[in-house]
């Protein structure tokens, strides 16, 4: 195994380094004077690893954003089922933070993290194959458990691995992974759904998948001539369908949408009754659902759905189909007919499957949700790999690495300030009492808060705001989903290095005190953007779903600069108790990610206008703003750890850190 490892690393000999490598992680040192060797690089691979490891993490906790419309009709869930499968994660992400740092500290980062990422690829691959909503729960809660030790175990090994002048920019490139994962997710997440409905698959709808039969026909059927609208009316896509039914089809229709419409008007009165009238008039209207629900008609209109969608007979009607919002599949196909190339049977017939549920998206159910559940084993099967190479690749320590010489042991442990607490140490108890004492990590704490109140908008709920409010098809709605996350990238790798620079000038309070302030205030600024943009209607550029996603990408940059700057705090106050310390601080920031879902769905319900949005921005908004005010007041050189206890390891010098402090 060992030979396999240092075939593996290739970390022997010293390797020829790229300058921003170099300035991460050498931390501006030389090779220790008297050593006569230069260091090797085996932490460059610790902290690759790692962020493998975080890109993994984020992809499988996020993309069940992106398949969760299609989750919801497979399972017949409602949106407020959804708010809480969306939840559940961050319930047992945010409990588990203590216990699962606090077992990193005391046993080590490789066994535990191999650990932690089989457990949570396990549980996401079985999303993949329950059928209820308390599996789903169970599983979404397992995955939660088991990615709840990745970060702080990952700090803990940070501070093991990295020179105290790094451990900024060595977090930001790991945090950045997690970053590219979210990007990630809604890019690669819609292109396996695609891919696992291929041209075969059948295109008929089943008898479940018409979701709501009498609005259907209601928007297919025209009113009587004395019937006053009410509810659903037909639209222009119901029209033209209509007239494509034959006699019998629309004497079947008609009877449907009459019933639904007087269901509708039985409704109406119901809300008009007094509370004294309403249990007789609620037994009534619920006999009539009932009987329309167990109704024969049902299948007839299925029937006709499978004609249409069978037919030779195009279709498409450019006029008809103007502002109906098709997945990019239907407009390639759509692009070719038109430019007059030839189209198979079976590509029409599909393509005629999407006209339809396109047009109808709350009526009928969607082609592309036979493929979110493969989706959910393809993820689970890819930690498999990770987890094989972590364990090849990482030791707890330097020293107990076969490929690290003692000039790069040297090297990870010079310039640490003596007032910072050392990451060496068998870990005792977790030091509580040193934790709820500390006024400044009750900062970070509800920074976090904020921070997650704000941040979760971007990575959960911005496909469904796409959907909703700008109406885009999957893929391009999985487009600008992922452009937020992947400027997010950018400002964690500037951030790392920005936190680096100012402890360097400034000192270590202000160092990890600015980025945390600032870039809160400029994410709330991001929020602000959004709101303004609101304001404008029509074909103003303004108003575009890019515009949007200009004011979203403000946000997650500005976020991710700053997360790199509370990770390095953890590492200069956590000593020995990283994990401990980090998972502390990340369960309360996760706590509010927690219950981010459910505030979201309290101001946008089934059914949100774009005031609802705008009234959720408003809180994420003021979410920041108070992260912001705490960050002000987060002073790093109060260690929270208890004193060094050495075990022999190699201590640090103190360095340029220090004199700042």
């Amino acid at each position: 195994m060992t030979g396999l490892c240092d075939r593996l690393t290739v970390l022997r000999r010293p390797n020829r380094q790229s300058p921003f490598l170099s300035g991460v992680f050498m931390a501006g040192h030389s090779a220790p004077a008297g050593s006569g060797r230069r260091p090797t690089h085996v932490r460059y691979a610790v902290v690759l690893v790692t962020t493998l490891m975080a890109v993994l993490l984020y992809l499988d906790r996020f993309c069940v954003g992106f398949a969760v419309d299609y989750i919801r009709e497979d399972l017949g869930l409602s949106q407020r089922h959804i708010s809480w499968f969306l939840s559940a994660f961050f319930w047992s992400y945010a409990l588990a933070q203590v216990p699962s740092g606090w077992l990193s500290d005391r046993f080590g980062a490789r066994g535990m993290l191999t650990a932690y990422i089989l457990s949570w690829s396990f549980f996401t691959a079985m999303i993949g194959l329950v059928y209820t909503l308390p599996l789903l729960l169970v599983m979404r809660l397992g995955c939660g458990l088991g990615q709840a030790g990745a970060y702080p175990t990952s700090a803990g090994a940070v501070s093991k691995w990295v020179p105290f002048a790094a451990r900024g920019t060595a977090s930001g490139v790991i945090s950045f992974g997690g970053r590219c994962g979210a990007a990630l997710a809604p890019i690669t997440t819609a292109w396996l759904i695609v891919l696992f409905v291929p041209l075969g698959t059948p295109v008929a709808f089943e008898a479940g998948q018409v979701l709501d039969a009498g609005r259907l026909a209601a928007r297919l059927a025209p009113a009587e001539s004395d019937e006053k609208p009410v509810g659903t009316v037909p639209s222009a896509a119901g029209d033209h369908v209509w007239s494509l039914l034959s006699g019998d089809e629309r004497r079947v229709v008609a009877k449907l949408a009459a019933d639904h419409r007087r269901l509708e008007r039985e409704q109406r009165r119901l809300e008009l009754t007094s509370p004294a009238e309403r249990p007789g008039v609620e037994a009534s209207d619920a006999a009539a659902r009932t009987a329309s629900i167990e109704s024969e008609d049902d299948a007839a209109l299925l029937a006709a759905l499978n004609r249409l969608i069978a037919s030779d007979v195009d279709l498409y009607d450019g006029e008809a189909f103007r502002d109906v919002n098709l997945v990019r599949e239907a407009l390639s196909t759509l692009g070719r007919i038109e430019h007059g190339e030839p189209v198979t049977s079976d590509e029409r017939r599909r393509f005629h499957r999407l006209l339809l549920e396109g047009a109808f998206p709350g009526e009928l159910g969607k082609l592309y949700t036979r493929g979110w559940r493969p989706v959910m084993v393809v993820y689970g099967l890819a930690g498999l790999f990770v987890a094989a190479l972590y364990w090849l690749l990482v030791r707890n320590r330097p020293e107990e690495h076969p490929s690290v010489n003692s000039a790069e042991r040297e090297l990870i442990a010079r310039g640490r300030p003596a007032t910072a607490p050392g990451p060496y140490g068998r870990p005792g108890r977790v030091p509580m009492r040193r934790l709820v004492t500390s006024r400044s990590m009750w900062l970070i704490c509800v920074m976090q808060v904020g921070t997650n109140v704000g941040w979760l908008f971007l990575v959960t709920w911005l496909p469904r705001y796409l959907i909703d409010v700008h109406r885009l098809p999957i893929l391009q709605r999985g487009l600008l989903a992922s452009i937020p996350p992947l400027v997010g990238i950018v400002g964690m790798l500037a951030g790392g290095p920005l936190t680096d620079a100012l402890t360097a000038r400034f000192g270590v309070r202000w160092g990890r005190r600015l980025p945390m302030m600032v870039t809160r205030f400029t994410a709330a600024f991001g929020y602000g953007l959004a709101l303004w943009l609101s304001t404008f209607t029509g074909d103003s550029v303004l108003a575009s779903p890019w515009a949007f996603t200009l004011a979203f990408s403000i946000v997650a940059f500005s976020t991710d600069m700053g997360t790199a700057s509370s990770w390095a705090y953890m590492q200069d106050v956590g000593g020995r108790y990283v994990g401990s310390i980090l998972g502390w601080g990340n369960m309360w920031g996760n706590l509010g990610a927690a219950v981010s879902p459910l505030v979201y769905d309290y101001f946008l319900g089934e059914h949100p206008a774009v005031g609802d949005w705008n009234n959720m921005f408003l809180v994420c908004l003021a979410a920041f703003v108070v992260a912001g005010l705490c960050g002000l007041g987060v002073d790093a050189t109060r260690a929270i750890a208890p004193a060094d206890e050495s075990d022999g390891a190699v201590q640090g010098r103190a360095g340029p850190a220090e004199r700042h402090s």
